[in-house]
């Protein structure tokens, strides 16, 4: 019973949320038209009003921890579910994602995006992609702000181990901008597919920024590190046991 009552109140939970980003939507677009900073604050008022709408409809509450970095700097995120991505957008000043090429033909978000100066890349040329995504970023070099990607590439289900990439190395190498590694374990609540959405404490954490000028191996071998360590934390401190403390126990 109780799991069939949050499940509709999840069902209620996305239907509203995408009825509100429609509704801003419309109050928002024909003033991007002529100014572009219109498209910002649509998509932050958007991920605010999720972030309260989700505490008191399926009481799932959201945290930000650390240092909300300001100025430009490169922001290398775990990427769970659509909630890290609201969250990180819900207290960036000048966020700007690298994101699937196709992210960009969806019915006005899309627009939006390009609007504030969103990345699009083709994930499925590798080489290409990432000569092309430093071409665009070096493009809009001009507007300080924090260009975040996902170095695992796609969402990554809690737990599951998935490698990652080293277009992230390059945009740190490129840039010269400090790298501020973020961890989340919101994927226990707002999973990659499906409806239901679970009550409890989404967090997301910013950790240490790390410094520009290390070689490649060193700075992935910092990033996954740190990104890993923080996220397996932050998921037992929900209640999820990690593949690592399962592999403890068998080794006992």
């Amino acid at each position: 019973m109780r799991h069939a009552l949050q499940w509709l109140l999840s069902l209620v939970f996305v239907i509203q949320m995408y009825v509100a980003m429609i509704g801003l939507a419309a109050v928002f677009t024909p003033v991007a038209l002529i100014w572009r900073g219109a498209s910002f604050f649509w998509m932050q008022t958007f991920c605010r009003w999720t972030r309260f709408s989700a505490r008191w409809i399926i009481g799932l509450r959201t945290e930000v921890r650390g240092e909300i970095p300001t100025g430009a700097v490169l922001v290398a995120s775990k990427h769970q579910s659509f909630l890290d991505s609201i969250m990180l957008f819900s207290v960036l000043t000048g966020p700007r994602f690298i994101m699937k090429k196709q992210l960009a033909w969806i019915p006005v978000m899309g627009w939006h995006a390009l609007r504030i100066g969103c990345v699009p890349v083709d994930r499925g040329k590798r080489g290409a992609a990432i000569k092309m995504m430093l071409a665009r970023v070096e493009q809009g070099t001009q507007a300080p702000g924090q260009l975040i990607i996902y170095p695992q590439g796609t969402r990554t289900a809690p737990g599951a181990v998935m490698p990652y990439k080293m277009g992230t190395a390059a945009l740190y190498q490129e840039l010269g901008q400090d790298c501020v590694p973020v961890a989340t374990n919101v994927g226990l609540f707002w999973p990659r597919h499906g409806i239901l959405r679970k009550p409890g404490l989404a967090v997301v954490e910013f950790l240490p920024r790390i410094a520009p000028g290390l070689p490649n191996g060193a700075f992935m071998a910092q990033l996954e590190s740190g990104i890993e360590a923080a996220s397996d934390r932050l998921m037992r401190e929900a209640g999820f046991q990690t593949p690592s403390d399962h592999a403890g126990r068998n080794g006992q």
